[in-house]
């Protein structure tokens, strides 16, 4: 079910063909759907009018009964003349092709979202709510892979199939210039399997900056997907994520916290334990912040400024 939040922030860009509110007819889906008990994903878009309200936004899904929810930020670039892409949209990962619309995410205040979204979850809602992003972080933490495709060290392997046979290497790059071919004329196994293809997904790693080489949290992400590495790095390099400072915010953010519920998978106890351990640690900050060089609270076993204390 796609839904952007409380009436406001959804129907701000989620109207029909007549320019008309659509919130109702969703919250009828998902009344009906509760009604049987059936299971449902909320897919939110971020954008950034919606991303200003992280606990609104969570709060308002969970009592509307999401138990899973995507947030997918949104990253849209004008084309400078209009002919680069279509939609007027700019080319995908293109650098200096185009502007970031007005209602595209800010990195920081998609940073911001994630890191209070996850706040509000880590003490209230592990295991009973689960969010994809969340999700595929503790993957990394835990094993040092991840089944989603954007935070992989290659991509590739998600391709997109138009109506008429034409197959591109990802929906995000279904514009003329990444046409692959079209399955009425060549197998599919030909062109999924194809060098373009490969070259396609190695590209992700081959391409990255150093400044994503050298990150702590590279693990995490990878330079997330292609499509948004159209910045510069601070050294000026080309390839940066558009979206890197909020990631880097985030993902270091929730370091210690995911490396709790990792130990607690590997020891098969339930990574909801996080939920009590947190507790006990903010009340340990309540009765004064450690020392740099004290232990730090969340019991990793190094001093505060090199663990949690160096991650606010």
């Amino acid at each position: 079910m796609s839904i952007d939040g409380p009436r406001p922030l959804h129907d701000r860009y989620r109207v029909n063909r007549g320019g008309q509110s659509t919130f109702d007819a969703v919250v009828r889906g998902i009344e009906t759907l509760r009604r049987h008990d059936v299971a449902f994903n909320t897919l939110t878009v971020l954008t950034r009018r919606n991303a200003e309200d992280p606990l609104g936004v969570y709060r308002f899904l969970r009592e509307a009964g999401s138990g899973y929810m995507q947030f997918i930020p949104i990253v849209e670039r004008a084309s400078r003349g209009g002919a680069d892409g279509a939609a007027g949209l700019a080319l995908p990962g293109a650098a200096g092709e185009g502007r970031v619309t007005p209602w595209s995410v800010d990195p920081h205040q998609f940073g911001a979202f994630l890191c209070g979204v996850f706040d509000e979850w880590v003490r209230h809602d592990v295991g009973r709510v689960f969010v994809q992003l969340f999700d595929v972080a503790l993957e990394n933490w835990l094993l040092g892979r991840t089944s989603l495709c954007i935070f992989g060290e290659t991509c590739g392997r998600a391709l997109a199939l138009e109506h008429n046979g034409d197959l591109y290497p990802c929906d995000h790059y279904v514009f003329a210039p990444f046409r692959l071919g079209n399955i009425v004329e060549t197998p599919l196994a030909s062109l999924v399997d194809g060098d373009r293809q490969a070259a396609f997904g190695r590209a992700k790693s081959e391409r990255l900056p150093a400044f994503c080489r050298e990150c702590d949290v590279r693990f995490a992400c990878h330079g997330e997907c292609p499509k948004n590495r159209f910045v510069e790095a601070p050294d000026g390099e080309p390839g940066l994520n558009y979206l890197c400072a909020g990631y880097r915010r985030f993902f270091r953010h929730i370091d210690a916290c995911m490396r709790f519920m990792a130990n607690e998978l590997g020891h098969e106890r339930p990574p909801a334990n996080v939920m009590a351990w947190i507790r006990e640690r903010d009340q340990l900050a309540s009765r004064g912040q450690p020392g740099r060089n004290d232990p730090c609270p969340c019991g990793s076993g190094r001093k505060f400024k090199k663990c949690c204390g160096s991650r606010e």
